[in-house]
């Protein structure tokens, strides 16, 4: 956030290099450093002091509530409504992987006003506010993902987020730099697996020598680091341009390049991990493992592998593919 703000001040690009080295931690820690809601630009002077100075500060926690469970690559299928009652708002609806939802208390809940779909600021002790149930995930995360509900909740009219209308594009705002930022942690994290499993090559021997020595590990080795060379190159290419004011629709197409090759090089290069570390791969005293179970989540959240190849031929149908082969001067 803006230095005048109280933030860092960081530009895209500082940012994704904090989250490549974060990338690297095991048990999801990386979520314990934390960064508000790029949406939190759009609050009011209002908003500002009640909501993001205070999370900037580290008093207060947001989340994001957008997935529901028939609305999650596709978020125009959101049915939560939010009916507008004198100076307030009437919100009714169901959201789901609501990330960090355990620690945060407010949420930036996306819903239907009249169809117009918008953000709004909802805090989480309001009367109809409800965390219905916290699932168990694959991964070892430092927060949960509670799923919550919510019942005639009165939301004051003055905790819209940006204008009513514009949830989409806030919402589609915030994916771009999640995007972003999960292209550049698993950078880190398949780093941090290639790291492991180069070291243990050189020390684990099997027939009388260490594996690094045998040519089908050597070139387990060499195609992760292609895999990470490549990825963290191209990460900070789309981190410079964001900075250099890139057009919004390109840059959500080049946002999607970013996570689509970077969320499945890492799972190839972790995958390589385990298969170097053999049996001792699968055990959970090993980073490795806990990278497996990690990084698969990767390929699904903020828009899955599938949504990022739609989102990518989209630009192509519509644009040409001369955009996202450029690069800006």
């Amino acid at each position: 956030m803006p230095v005048e703000w109280g933030g860092a001040g960081l530009s895209i690009l500082e940012q994704v290099i904090v989250q490549e080295e974060l990338g690297k931690l095991t048990n999801a820690l990386w979520d314990t450093v934390w960064r508000p809601a790029n949406a939190l630009k759009a609050c009011t002077p209002e908003q500002r002091e009640r909501f993001l100075v205070p999370v900037v500060r580290g008093e207060r926690r947001d989340c994001v509530a957008v997935t529901e469970p028939n609305a999650g690559s596709d978020p125009q299928a959101v049915k939560a409504t939010a009916r507008r009652s004198g100076d307030s708002y009437i919100l009714n609806g169901e959201k789901w992987f609501v990330t960090v939802g355990d620690a945060a208390d407010f949420l930036i809940v996306l819903a239907m006003v009249e169809g117009a779909p918008t953000m709004f600021l909802v805090d989480k002790d309001l009367p109809g506010v409800q965390m219905a149930r916290v699932p168990r995930y694959m991964h070892t995360f430092v927060y949960e993902h509670p799923e919550f509900t919510f019942t005639d909740v009165e939301v004051p009219a003055d905790c819209v987020l940006g204008e009513v209308g514009q949830g989409y594009e806030l919402t589609r705002d915030w994916f771009v730099e999640e995007r972003l930022m999960i292209g550049a942690r698993t950078v880190g994290a398949a780093a941090r697996a290639l790291t492991e499993a180069a070291a243990w090559a050189t020390q684990r021997e099997q027939f009388g020598s260490a594996i690094a020595t045998y040519q089908l590990i050597q070139a387990m080795l060499a195609d992760s680091t292609v895999d990470v060379l490549t990825n963290r190159t191209l990460v900070y290419q789309a981190a410079w341009e964001a900075d250099q004011g890139l057009d919004r629709k390109q840059l959500h197409a080049r946002a999607a390049v970013v996570k689509l090759a970077a969320s499945e090089a890492a799972g190839r290069v972790v995958d390589r991990a385990v298969q170097i570390f053999g049996g001792r791969g699968y055990m959970r005293d090993y980073a490795v493992e806990r990278l497996y179970r990690e990084l698969r989540v990767d390929r699904i959240w903020e828009g899955t592998s599938e949504v990022q190849r739609l989102v990518i031929g989209n630009e192509i149908v519509k644009r040409g593919v001369a955009g996202l082969l450029s690069f800006p001067s």
